[in-house]
C-alpha cells in the first residue's frame, strides 16, 4: 500500500470531519435552492439569498442577508467557513 493510499478518507468520514463544530455559509440563487433544500417553495427567479450548511452539507438555514447567515452560525457555536 502506497502512502497516498493509506491516507485516503471514504465519502462517509470526509463528510464527518468538523461535524458539530464547522458550519459553512454561501450565497445562493433561487436555480440552486431546490437541490440544496427539498421542499422549498417556488421563488422569483433571480432570487439571492444566503445559505448555512453543516459540514456534511446538510441544510441548516436560509436567510436574505449575510450578516444573519453569519449570525445563525455563531448562535450554534458553530465555526464559520465562507465558500465563495
Amino acid at each position: 500500500m502506497t502512502m497516498t493510499e493509506k491516507n485516503l478518507l471514504t465519502d462517509n468520514e470526509l463528510a464527518m470531519i468538523g461535524e458539530g463544530s464547522v458550519a459553512y455559509f454561501k450565497e445562493i440563487d433561487s436555480a440552486e435552492l431546490r437541490g440544496k433544500f427539498p421542499g422549498m417553495p417556488d421563488i422569483e427567479p433571480g432570487t439571492r439569498l444566503w445559505a448555512v450548511f453543516a459540514a456534511n452539507g446538510r441544510p441548516i438555514m436560509l436567510t436574505d442577508a449575510r450578516d444573519a447567515a453569519l449570525a445563525g452560525v455563531l448562535q450554534n457555536d458553530l465555526t464559520p467557513v465562507s465558500l465563495h
